[in-house]
């Protein structure tokens, strides 16, 4: 099996995000497998078209960031029952200007955390709705809503609960199989 790159998207800026540290927990479970990259989406101006003949540098940075991936990962906290503004702007500024999409084609996967019972249901599946415009190949199943209680994930990715590690440990062996299916590498 290869060693797979993944670009991976976390939506929340917070240095304590739990979806950081889901993330972290999944990158755990990928283990030798995969390489995780954390794009930094939080210094990307906000998106004008303006400016797509003078694209700005961090938007062309996290595009090749994108490009030099095998595929992308999605790890979306839930706003106001949908998607952060941060990451629909990365996604914006990736897929633009029109004809220079970095993410097209690319295989992904969504998953999320919350400290609420639905986990980021809604918000993933607005996630979707635009993942699949951008022509992403969004890995369909599993789903993952991960409800975050204290303590279930530790400082070094251990997640603590042994339900919850077998779950995300096939979800993390699916999403290797799906990037495997669909790599154009």
């Amino acid at each position: 099996m290869s060693q797979y790159k993944i670009a991976v998207f976390v939506g929340s800026l917070r240095k304590e995000s739990i979806n950081r540290q889901l993330a972290k927990a999944l990158e755990k479970l990928a283990g030798d497998r995969a390489v995780f990259e954390y794009i930094q989406i939080g210094d990307i101006p906000l998106y004008n078209q303006d400016h797509d003949t003078q694209f700005p540098a961090q938007g062309t940075r996290m595009k090749n960031q994108v490009r030099a991936a095998d595929a992308v990962l999605f790890v979306t906290p839930e706003y106001n029952r949908s998607i952060p503004g941060v990451l629909k702007n990365a996604i914006d500024t990736a897929s633009r200007p029109y004809g220079d999409n970095a993410f097209d084609g690319k295989p992904a996967a969504v998953v999320g955390a919350s400290i609420g019972a639905i986990g980021s249901a809604l918000a993933q599946q607005h996630l979707r709705n635009v993942l699949v415009f951008v022509n992403l190949a969004v890995m369909a199943q599993p789903e993952a809503f991960v409800q975050v209680k204290e303590g279930l994930i530790e400082a070094d990715g251990t997640i603590t609960n042994e339900g919850t590690a077998k779950f995300l440990q096939g979800f993390v062996d699916q999403f290797l199989n799906w990037v495997a299916a669909h790599h154009k590498g």
